[in-house]
């Protein structure tokens, strides 16, 4: 496990979501109440970017069949997901958001075909 660079804690604005793709992962950056919080990206229900979703409070719904996911913990809030999503220690270090990641577990490069 490492810590990696993912961005400037002022690219995520309060309420809102970024994604992007952090050793090989992908990942939701999160911006709740000036609490920083990273996850996977990746819905569990089927293939869906949750950074396309929409925020509400601590939870991020998915924009393909409106399940929720508890930002924090991770945990599904209801069908159609039942899987939580990965969550990822983050840290703020003088305004650089840091994400711990395993290289090992970048499997989503071929998600996508990338």
């Amino acid at each position: 496990m490492t810590w990696e660079f993912a961005c400037e804690a002022s690219a995520v604005q309060p309420g809102r979501c970024v994604g992007m793709e952090i050793a090989g992962q992908y990942i939701a950056l999160f911006n709740v109440e000036g609490r920083f919080y990273a996850t996977s990206d990746l819905c569990t229900h089927q293939i869906a970017l949750l950074s396309a979703g929409r925020v509400d409070g601590e939870y991020i719904e998915c924009p393909l069949h409106q399940g929720r996911f508890h930002i924090p913990t991770g945990a599904p809030q209801g069908e159609p997901v039942t899987e939580p999503i990965k969550v990822y220690p983050i840290r703020n270090e003088g305004g650089r958001l840091l994400l711990e990641v395993d290289a090992a577990d970048a499997s989503t490069d071929k998600l996508f075909g990338d």
